[in-house]
């Protein structure tokens, strides 16, 4: 709908599928978090971690583009395995669906920890979600969602766990996107998102603040105080867009001057080649052609300011049916390759 749109992207894995790679890990079919090199899950010898004090949040073995990278080697297409493996062997968000969200969540938390690592969590299910758009929907009301992020809660408890909160939900009441009636519950949900979660002993939260294309930081200062960025750790920017690493950290630090030099992280998941300039501005968000992938993510990024460039989005999962895709969040096997191919 817009073209400073962030997400557009619902990963849509049920609960079983994420509690299956889990339990995988628990009963033993993964490496120590430490052992790089060592293959991982059923697809042995596909993954790896990455160094812990560079990187210490969770490989999934159980991982879709992990699953992928398996499945062209038994297809004997060694060359495209080893380009989706770009992809495979970096940490990304899982996004928590609302089916069991507990469940979901004590999966991951339990497999990141089993390996001495922490699990990357991405929370998307505030109601009136995506202002109607690919990735429409969220909790049904106000109720649902407070059940759903207890859910969570409960389902993380003390093991070591990074929240993304609800990427565009802030920007959206911002940009007039998300309609005026549903903007004090949508703040009350937000505030109370961020107190449940910063409750737990071992959980960081990013409250997400949109990107570098969007509009003035000044515009995003009020909804973000509303929604409850100070009890946070941080904010987030760039989920699931485009925007170079250099233009996010430059809006970044413009919002974080505004609240006491707060950090942030960034999404660097697709913005090796920077935002897609061609087409219909309201729709160079989605599944734009020519991009590669960003700076793998780490916590050294020698900014103070900058906690961690993370893979929140998840390369090769569709932002919608746009430009040939999938539904949101489905695998797209060309894209993957084609954003793997052009990082080389």
């Amino acid at each position: 709908m817009y073209g400073s749109r962030g997400v557009g992207a619902f990963a849509g894995r049920r609960a079983s599928a994420a509690v299956l790679g889990a339990a995988l890990l628990i009963t033993g079919c993964s490496s120590s978090g430490d052992d790089k090199g060592k293959g991982q899950g059923d697809a042995a010898g596909v993954i790896t971690q990455q160094p812990k004090e560079a990187d210490p949040f969770w490989v999934n073995p159980e991982g879709l583009a992990v699953r992928k990278v398996a499945e062209l080697q038994q297809d004997g297409k060694k060359a495209e395995a080893q380009q989706i493996r770009k992809i495979a062997e970096q940490p990304v968000g899982e996004w928590i669906s609302p089916e069991n969200p507990e469940e979901q969540a004590r999966g991951f938390t339990e497999g990141a920890d089993k390996v001495g690592r922490t699990a990357l969590l991405v929370l998307y299910n505030i109601p009136h979600r995506d202002c109607g758009q690919y990735s429409q929907g969220g909790a049904a009301d106000g109720n649902a969602y407070r059940e759903f992020v207890d859910g969570v809660a409960k389902g993380i408890g003390n093991r070591p766990a990074t929240v993304i909160l609800e990427p565009d939900a802030v920007l959206h009441l911002a940009d007039g996107c998300t309609p005026e009636q549903f903007h004090e519950e949508r703040y009350d949900l937000l505030s109370g998102a961020v107190a449940k979660l910063k409750s737990l002993k071992n959980t960081k939260v990013y409250l997400d603040a949109g990107n570098a294309g969007w509009g003035n930081p000044d515009q995003i200062y009020d909804p973000l105080k509303r929604a409850g960025i100070d009890q946070a750790d941080g904010f987030s920017v760039n989920v699931s867009n485009f925007y170079t690493t250099e233009d996010s950290i430059a809006y970044g630090k413009q919002l974080s001057a505004k609240f006491g030099n707060k950090p942030f992280v960034i999404d660097t998941s697709r913005n090796g080649n920077g935002p897609y300039t061609e087409g219909a501005a309201d729709e160079r968000w989605c599944n734009p052609p020519g991009r590669a992938l960003g700076e793998t993510p780490t916590v050294d990024t020698a900014d103070p300011l900058v906690d961690a460039y993370l893979w929140v989005k998840r390369p090769g999962e569709s932002d919608g049916e746009c430009k040939g895709g999938p539904k949101a969040g489905q695998w797209w096997a060309d894209y993957a390759l084609d954003l793997a191919k052009a990082s080389d």
